[in-house]
């Protein structure tokens, strides 16, 4: 059966449907026998009040966007699991885009979610995204945008991020401190500014505890997992190979924990690992991989509530807020 509209109840009524609409809605203008009988005749037709339309002669659809570099990523899962705990909470729904890594499919992401007119956003930018116009038409549409983890340094926007680069120095220092001196990074693509504040706290741990720097153990790689595995394979390749690695990711580590066993290394006896971000799976390899927890979930209800806050009160101030993060060391370091 199709949904009983206002204007079956008007017709049947002899009314208009502004004033059953009114009527609905307790409105003082209406009399008490008008309401008596739409009420009436609502409950008998099992009528529904459409909340799209609602909202939408609100200005309002009650949603918001989403967007991710890719939703098969542990941590953007988790992430994802505390925006949309927050927005439920606010009576919002969320519709959640994926970049896939690619900047064309962001800007796409950008466009539909304009098109659905959505109240807000929230997003992580895309492992090839070096321009942000499609951001700006946001801003200029009035639309309150928020960054997490991954962000765009050209904008004044709000941002829930954690400081990369203490973590990744704490986790270098991590491999030193338990007896390595060569230490690989794994890092990740250098168009992103996250991978890149890491690579800068790798340098400053080596720096620290007086161990040289040597270019020739730093690997970019996409952070797929073919890429990991390639590049540990290259630094193991190396005439003096490393005794130890870093990688910017614990997708990328665990690939690079499969390499070091496909050449018969031992871990942590010959190579020591670190990674980043605390995947579920770190503590199902084997040895359990030490690494950097960045509580994702919590990092998504602060980007949600940075863009609530804009919601309810359009002039609030764009916010910076840094998480803290802590090393797990676990049994992938422990000589």
């Amino acid at each position: 059966m199709k949904p009983v509209t206002l204007k079956e109840i008007a017709e049947r009524l002899n009314i208009s449907t502004s004033t059953v609409s009114r009527a609905l809605h307790d409105h003082p203008r209406i009399s008490i026998s008008t309401k008596r009988a739409v009420r009436i005749l609502a409950q008998e037709l099992n009528f529904q009040p459409n909340p799209l339309a609602m909202n939408l002669r609100m200005q309002r659809t009650k949603t918001i966007g989403v967007i991710v570099p890719k939703i098969s990523y542990p941590f953007y899962a988790s992430a994802i699991t505390g925006i949309e705990s927050v927005a439920f909470q606010e009576g919002y729904n969320i519709v959640i885009c994926q970049s896939n890594e690619s900047y064309e499919r962001e800007v796409a992401n950008i466009k539909s979610l304009l098109l659905s007119r959505v109240d807000g956003i929230v997003v992580s930018l895309a492992g090839e995204t070096e321009q942000y116009s499609h951001f700006q038409k946001v801003l200029d549409r009035g639309v309150p945008l928020v960054f997490f983890n991954r962000i765009c340094p050209d904008l004044s926007v709000s941002q829930a991020v954690i400081d990369n680069f203490l973590a990744a120095t704490q986790a270098v220092s991590s491999l030193i401190q338990h007896g390595c001196r060569r230490i690989g990074l794994l890092a990740g693509p250098a168009k992103i500014e996250i991978s890149n504040e890491r690579l800068r706290g790798y340098q400053k741990a080596l720096a620290q505890h007086q161990v040289p720097f040597d270019l020739n153990l730093v690997a970019h790689c996409d952070y797929s997992e073919a890429s990991g595995y390639a590049q540990a394979t290259h630094l193991l390749q190396l005439p003096s190979p490393p005794d130890g690695i870093f990688a910017v990711s614990d997708r990328l580590a665990i690939a690079a924990m499969r390499a070091l066993k496909d050449h018969n290394k031992r871990i942590p006896e010959d190579i020591a690992v670190v990674g980043f971000n605390n995947d579920p799976v770190a503590m199902v390899v084997t040895p359990q991989l030490s690494t950097i927890d960045q509580n994702a979930e919590q990092m998504g209800e602060t980007a949600a509530k940075l863009l609530f806050d804009q919601l309810r009160s359009p002039d609030a101030k764009t916010r910076k807020i840094t998480l803290k993060t802590r090393l797990l060391e676990r049994k992938s370091v422990k000589k």
